[in-house]
């Protein structure tokens, strides 16, 4: 049995954190502040890690979900002073870039797709497929926005004029929380906020991550070759989990698909 000596010191540590997937509130296996909250308090609390890593892969998703995620992570890093690196993989992209940005540096790897920092509502419109069936929609509220953009209606301009100062706030907290992480970073004569995407490298020239790297390399030229890797990430569901959750894990895994798809992926 090994026995702790004090005043020799152990090798390094470094928390690998994998946060992969669509981001929301909703649906098994997505990223959420409910689900990852254990995750991440364990990554910063056991032991003492010389630095945690974001492992990132994600399209993004909820806006409320990508803040709250990157809010524990800040909150954890500056309770705790350890440094957060993230990594890259085929997506950070609007909510994915989110929580890489919560870390203190970013890298990728030369083909990663980088950036959409923007906010996008999609809906549907299906009154005149109702009123081609002869199906007549009846809808009563109290209070004369309570029914905004029901789909099953003509669309409202002053509902979307509505939508869209909405969409408009969200997308200033998100500019504001990338301009407020890569401070002094990014260039002052150029709009990054369009949710226009860039490969890694013209993401490094417009200072949206800070170079080419991976994860294993780089953190053993930064600690040593004696550095060891902790991971943590959500569990996938198994396959006994039969019936309806079964149907539920392939429209969930439709959904991811058709998110990654967007950035040709």
């Amino acid at each position: 049995m090994k026995r702790w000596i004090p005043f020799i010191k152990s090798d390094p540590t470094v928390a690998v954190l994998r946060l992969s997937g669509v981001i929301s509130a909703s649906g098994r296996g997505t990223l959420n502040d409910q689900s990852l909250a254990p995750i991440i308090e364990k990554a910063f609390s056991r032991g003492k890690p010389a630095a945690v890593v974001l492992e990132v892969n994600s399209p993004g998703g909820s806006p409320v979900q990508s803040s709250l995620i990157g809010s524990r992570i800040r909150r954890l890093a500056e309770e705790k002073n350890i440094p957060v690196i993230a990594f890259v993989e085929d997506v950070a992209a609007s909510g994915g870039y989110w929580l890489a940005a919560a870390a203190d540096e970013i890298y990728a790897d030369d083909s990663s797709v980088v950036g959409s920092i923007g906010v996008i509502s999609a809906s549907f419109g299906a009154h005149e497929f109702l009123a081609r069936q002869g199906i007549e929609r009846r809808v009563y509220t109290a209070g004369k926005s309570k029914s905004m953009l029901d789909p099953f209606r003509p669309e409202n301009p002053e509902d979307v004029a509505r939508l869209k100062d909405l969409l408009e706030d969200i997308h200033a907290n998100f500019k504001d929380h990338v301009t407020a992480r890569r401070k002094g970073k990014l260039p002052e004569d150029r709009d990054l906020f369009t949710g226009e995407i860039w490969l890694a490298r013209r993401a490094v020239d417009l200072g949206l991550i800070d170079g080419i790297g991976h994860l294993k390399p780089m953190m053993k030229a930064r600690f040593g070759d004696k550095v060891t890797f902790r991971c943590y990430g959500l569990r996938k569901p198994f396959l006994s989990r039969f019936g309806a959750r079964i149907v539920g894990d392939a429209l969930h895994s439709i959904e991811e698909r058709s998110a990654f798809a967007q950035f040709g992926l």
